[in-house]
């Protein structure tokens, strides 16, 4: 009998500073660059601007330390899937994991690849949007066009996707010197905003801070009832919750870090505790040099090129498109690395394809990452990834106020097991996450319902496809401990 061949392991070779920047790096993308132009339009004030960044920074620091301890108990590969099923199903853990596929993270992916290649067009007008390589008349009402943006964010995609197949070293070297980089690019950027500060600008948008209207983009303004007030504070949530969001990454490649119940805690803090206070110091910056109707009504909602106007001139733009390239690049390589290893976990359960719980000569799940880069690029060429993000915030929410309430399942279903760290703030400060997310959702529902059910419909097609899965597995689970 011949003997088997030993089949690659993840390799334990990320640190605290490769999941600080991983946490980071995936969450700076595009959106601070932009979203502040239509948070702006909806709650018309500084004051109540700040307040949505502020709330979204709690809220994701409030997660983050409460997801702490589940990364402690199960530090395995596939993170937030394995905190669902430990706490709930295996249903509930699919559900996310289809969502995660489906749209989630490579919606995100696609996003952000065409963030890259919209800003590389300031440097090679080439590539634009407008330069359409190709025309295809489908249908007498739709002709399918080929951008070669659309083409340069889809080679972005797949030249990410192949260096992260040859092993978690590359991706994890791009990564942080990637982050690292654009951290500093960010500080600078703030710093000489600030010294660029006017103070007739600063004291006109402080004045009335807290006087929530709607600010149109001819400057007429309507002020808000209560109940219109809520829902523009949730609708502008959806922006900075989409900027602020993918901080979890880091939980997924849990398989590959060096002593994971200390250090993906400590890479949730310190990573969602910097991209905050950026987050809120470059809504400041912005406030001191632009009026709020010159951020109400920036070209294409590119707040961050006009601020830079102000800042350094004609060549403010080369600034910022260099400064968004590097971001994007960089968040972009985040997300394809820590995706695939929940598709990974998700093979290991039976209810994802079956090649994709297995790993190359580089100890990495090529098969994944390849599917989800398809998966990707065909958002990219649909051009709906945008409508998309919108509309899965209400769904990428829920999901995590279902994780944090497994803590409060688990403490009961599990009270033996050894929780190396526990949630900061338990029982309070998750509750109020609870709270405010399960709040957060239902003013969606009342107010935004275009942003709810294009994202619940996503999520309930996974339940036949997981019964169909299930149908076909003709062995037992396997223990997590394959997947780490």
């Amino acid at each position: 009998m011949e003997p088997t061949t030993p089949q690659p392991k993840l390799k334990h070779e990320l640190g605290l500073l490769d999941g600080t920047m991983l946490v980071a790096g995936s969450m700076i993308g595009s959106g601070i660059f932009i979203v502040s132009a239509d948070i702006i339009r909806n709650v018309g004030s500084a004051g109540w601007l700040i307040a949505v960044w502020l709330i979204t920074g709690f809220m994701t620091l409030t997660a983050a330390v409460s997801y702490g301890e589940l990364s402690a108990m199960f530090p395995k590969a596939g993170g937030q899937y394995v905190y669902l099923k430990e706490a709930y199903n295996k249903l509930i853990a699919f559900l996310y994991g289809w969502s995660f596929f489906a749209v989630i993270q490579t919606g995100t992916i696609a996003a952000v690849g065409v963030a890259f290649s919209k800003f590389t067009a300031y440097l090679i007008p080439a590539v634009s949007e407008e330069n359409i390589l190709l025309s295809v008349p489908v249908t007498s009402s739709f002709t399918f066009n080929l951008s070669a943006a659309q083409l340069v964010s889809i080679v972005i995609i797949i030249l990410l996707t192949y260096i992260n197949t040859h092993g978690v070293k590359g991706g994890k070297l791009i990564q942080t010197t990637l982050t690292l980089t654009k951290l500093l690019s960010l500080f600078g950027l703030i710093a000489f905003g600030f010294l660029a500060l006017k103070g007739d600008v600063w004291n006109a948008n402080w004045t009335n801070a807290w006087d929530m209207h709607k600010l149109s983009n001819t400057g007429s303004v309507s002020s808000y009832t209560i109940a219109a007030a809520l829902g523009a504070i949730a609708a502008s949530m959806v922006g900075s919750i989409f900027s602020s969001d993918s901080w979890n990454n880091v939980t997924f490649i849990a398989g590959e870090m060096k002593n994971p119940q200390r250090n993906i805690g400590l890479s949730l803090f310190l990573g969602t505790m910097i991209v905050t206070i950026i987050y809120v110091a470059a809504n400041f910056m912005y406030l001191g040099v632009l009026p709020l109707q010159d951020i109400a009504t920036a070209e294409k909602d590119r707040v961050a090129v006009a601020a830079s106007h102000v800042i350094f001139g004609n060549g403010g733009t080369l600034v910022i498109a260099v400064m968004i390239m590097i971001s994007t690049f960089g968040c972009n390589n985040g997300l394809i690395l820590a995706g695939a290893r929940v598709y990974y976990t998700m093979a290991k359960d039976g209810v994802f394809f079956k090649r994709t719980g297995t790993l190359n000569e580089n100890a990495v799940p090529e098969f994944g990452l390849w599917i989800q880069c398809l998966v990707a690029s065909i958002l990219c060429l649909s051009g709906k990834y945008g409508d998309l993000l919108d509309m899965i915030s209400f769904v990428v929410v829920i999901f995590y106020v279902l994780t944090i309430i497994g803590i409060y399942i688990l403490r009961v279903k599990r009270p033996e097991a050894e929780r190396p760290y526990k949630a900061f703030g338990y029982p309070v400060l998750p509750a109020i996450y609870v709270l405010m997310g399960l709040t957060f959702c239902t003013l969606l529902i009342i107010y935004k319902p275009q942003y709810t059910w294009p994202g619940l419909i996503i999520v309930l097609i996974g339940i036949p496809i997981y019964y169909i899965s299930q149908r076909n597995v003709k062995r037992e689970d396997p223990p997590y401990e394959s997947a780490v």
